[in-house]
């Protein structure tokens, strides 16, 4: 890949690869938490935080890039206490990720709950009859019976930071190689006259990942479906 695409063009799919995956891996943690709280307690405001957690999928992508412009840039709150301590994420490919995250976690909550909420209560209720604790049995019981749903919800919101646009260039700008993501890359690329070859060429790993991700999730996911009937 490293001789078909230019060092711009290779530039891009790495970082949007960095990004998509440190966006992966620090809001799946929150989006299992959040996900089984809709899916299992009942607390006032419940619908506000369901609301909220899907708020990014109906917000044009660009009004979430300027919020978080707002709360994260040199001026915001958030920004100026990340300054202070030389962690400033605004223009930067941390930014990328944050934005990509946001973008991604409603995908991943709406999958993980859905598969917990599929999980019999009965079996968790049996579990802590036998003296289990609430972590013990969301831990060995619901946890495992959900990991289908689980990673469903993680290749989802790999492949939407993967793809995200609007929300990171207003964030972070489109800088090459510290902020411009693949999308980014192909939208200057369209920019440019004759830049079409190296778009198109973008287009195909972007398609390609994006297959390649969906595969993987379905193939993972029938091998764990299968191995839990096994057992």
């Amino acid at each position: 890949m490293t001789g078909w695409l230019g060092p711009q063009e290779w530039q891009a799919v790495a970082l949007s690869l960095k990004v998509a995956f440190w966006a992966t891996v620090f809001s799946l943690p929150l989006a299992i938490l959040v996900s089984h709280a809709l899916a299992r307690w009942d607390f006032p405001g419940k619908q506000v935080v369901n609301g909220l957690v899907h708020l990014p999928l109906i917000l044009p992508p660009v009004v979430t890039g300027y919020l978080l412009l707002l709360v994260f840039g040199a001026n915001g709150l958030g920004g100026r206490a990340l300054e202070a301590l030389g962690m400033g994420i605004a223009f930067r490919w941390t930014g990328a990720a944050l934005a990509a995250a946001i973008m991604g976690f409603p995908l991943m909550v709406r999958a993980i709950r859905l598969s917990i909420e599929a999980v019999d209560q009965r079996l968790e209720q049996a579990a802590a009859t036998l003296g289990a604790n609430r972590l013990n049995v969301f831990a060995t019981v619901t946890l495992p019976l959900a990991l289908p749903g689980i990673l469903t919800g993680t290749i989802l919101g790999f492949a939407k930071a993967m793809g995200e646009f609007g929300a990171t260039i207003t964030f972070v700008s489109n800088i090459p190689g510290q902020t411009q993501t693949l999308p980014s890359a192909i939208y200057s690329f369209l920019q440019v006259p004759g830049g079409e070859t190296e778009a198109m060429r973008l287009v195909i790993v972007s398609i390609i990942v994006a297959m390649a991700a969906l595969i993987l999730s379905e193939v993972f996911a029938r091998r764990i479906a299968n191995r839990m009937e096994g057992a």
